[in-house]
């Protein structure tokens, strides 16, 4: 099976000159004519959201023309977009109107005033929720893969802060984050919610961010565990792999092959490591748990998802991808070697604010037109 997929993207709305964070989302919002761009619950940020596709090349054309025109739409209104998952410089950002984010801020405080973080969120269709959970529980040892793929968040507040992904620090400052249990059965995933529900610490399903899960808006597994990518090629790799891994899962699921039976403790450990080093250092094998080269655990996902890959004609085209990443760096590698170059952190996002904007591989080997606005 060939499963639709679709990406949304959370940007970071800077001034084009002083690169810092400009309150402008509900301004872009309201000037916007894309359909797929939408506000968020900061009003530093926007959000894009691409069509389900099939095939990579698509998903790839509505990547790229979403992050261009977002870009073109906060030019209309003095300011840029980077795909940064926290910002560089310090900010004090600004709640977005309304009761729900009001809401947010009361009842979760400091957390919801300090969380301004971009995420990217990968959704695959599922025939059914059962199979939708079994996918659930054969994926949660890569997540953390993932994470160290799209790492793209070293600096907060003015400083450098020794992570790859700082934004997953952050982010799991919510209690609805992280790793989940082996669920085995829709039932008990159901189950799960309604009792998470009934604690009354989360507002709503809306208020549920484990790293994946089954979304309550669409027909779709829904993998939120990654950094949004600096450079499109990245969100590409990671929808390609989120697929892979899904429909991977769903056949051994059906083959009868159980989870691997690791804890959220192990997970969370994983995680942890994959956030303060991204692909510079170790990561938790997913089948052990013990810590291996990065190199090696990546190469070890692609040889996981190969005969996906293979029977879907994608597997070049990933290998390329993947490699890529592995020879340029993630992107907090390459925040870091961009202020290394820059006299300062608002000359490193302007560099990232045209990182941002680059066309994928496949639109560029192609010499594809389509993204001009």
């Amino acid at each position: 099976m060939t499963r639709r997929m679709g990406v949304e993207e959370e940007f970071l709305i800077v001034d084009g000159f002083t690169g810092a964070p400009v309150p402008l989302g509900e301004v872009l919002d309201q000037l916007s004519d894309y359909p797929r761009l939408t506000s968020e619950m900061k009003q530093e940020q926007i959000e894009t959201c691409t069509l389900p596709r099939l095939s990579l090349s698509e998903l790839a054309q509505d990547i790229g023309a979403g992050r261009k025109n977002a870009d073109s739409l906060a030019r209309r209104a003095g300011a840029r977009v980077a795909a940064l998952a926290t910002s560089p410089l310090p900010v004090e950002s600004t709640i977005a109107p309304g009761e729900r984010c009001a809401q947010l801020m009361e009842r979760f405080g400091l957390t919801a005033v300090e969380q301004l973080t971009g995420g990217c969120h990968v959704h695959v269709e599922i025939e059914s929720d059962e199979e939708g959970v079994a996918i659930l529980d054969r994926i949660r040892g890569w997540l953390p893969v993932l994470l160290a793929i799209s790492a793209n968040s070293p600096f907060w507040n003015g400083k450098d802060s020794s992570f790859a992904s700082y934004r997953f620090q952050a982010w799991t400052r919510w209690p609805t984050t992280g790793p989940a249990n082996i669920y085995g059965s829709a039932a008990a995933y159901h189950e799960e919610i309604r009792q998470i529900l009934a604690s009354g610490v989360p507002l709503d399903k809306a208020n549920l961010y484990f790293d994946a899960r089954l979304s309550h808006k669409h027909p779709t597994v829904e993998v939120r565990v990654a950094d949004v990518c600096l450079f499109a090629d990245d969100a590409v790799l990671l929808a390609a792999l989120v697929r892979g891994l899904a429909e991977t899962a769903a056949r051994q699921w059906r083959d009868g092959v159980a989870p691997v039976p690791a804890s959220v403790t192990q997970l969370q450990l994983a995680s942890w490591r994959a956030s303060r080093y991204g692909l510079d250092g170790e990561l938790a094998d997913p089948a052990t748990g013990t810590p291996r080269a990065a190199f090696e655990v990546v190469l070890a996902l692609l040889d996981h998802l190969r005969p996906v890959l293979e029977e879907q004609g994608e597997f070049a085209a990933v290998e390329s991808l993947l490699f890529q990443v592995l020879n340029r760096g993630t992107g907090a590698a390459m925040q870091r070697q961009s202020l290394g170059h820059a006299s300062s952190l608002r000359d490193m996002v302007s560099d990232a604010v045209q990182m941002t904007c680059l066309p994928t591989t496949m639109l560029r080997e192609a010499g594809n037109n389509v993204l001009t606005i």
